[in-house]
């Protein structure tokens, strides 16, 4: 089994393209992920982008995606110390990188930078890679 630790881009990918991961996928992600799916829902429909019956929708699929979601105290200190040696004011990706450290075999991001940023941390794979696409 391959573990993979996702951003909220890579779910919203997932469940808008309705993909079913391979059955040796197991996710992982920080807990703070939930929030910024939400966020970025939000912001679609303020945007015009999805009605609220289609973000409604996309949270209910999202939901349902296996996600194994971690808010330790142990992930904590590794995202804080993540954070300092990237020099970074935000907390999210170094919560990402550090469930990456501790949990799986790699990140995806649907951000380029993000990624490349994450490269220095831990492995990074790609989408097609974690869908097996």
């Amino acid at each position: 089994m391959s573990r993979w630790v996702i951003d909220a881009g890579v779910a919203l990918r997932i469940v808008s393209e309705q993909i079913a991961l391979p059955e040796q996928v197991a996710l992982v992600a920080p807990a703070l992920m939930k929030s910024e799916v939400l966020q970025r829902v939000h912001a679609s429909v303020r945007a015009g982008e999805l009605s609220r019956a289609d973000a409604v929708d996309v949270l209910e699929r999202f939901a349902a995606l296996k996600v194994r979601y971690l808010s330790d105290r142990v992930s904590r200190k590794v995202a804080l110390d993540i954070a300092a040696d990237l020099d970074d004011d935000e907390t999210a990706l170094a919560e990402h990188l550090a469930v990456t450290r501790l949990q799986a075999d790699a990140f995806v991001s649907a951000d380029p930078e993000r990624a490349r940023r994450a490269a220095d941390v831990v492995a990074v794979g790609s989408y097609e890679e974690l869908t097996g696409g």
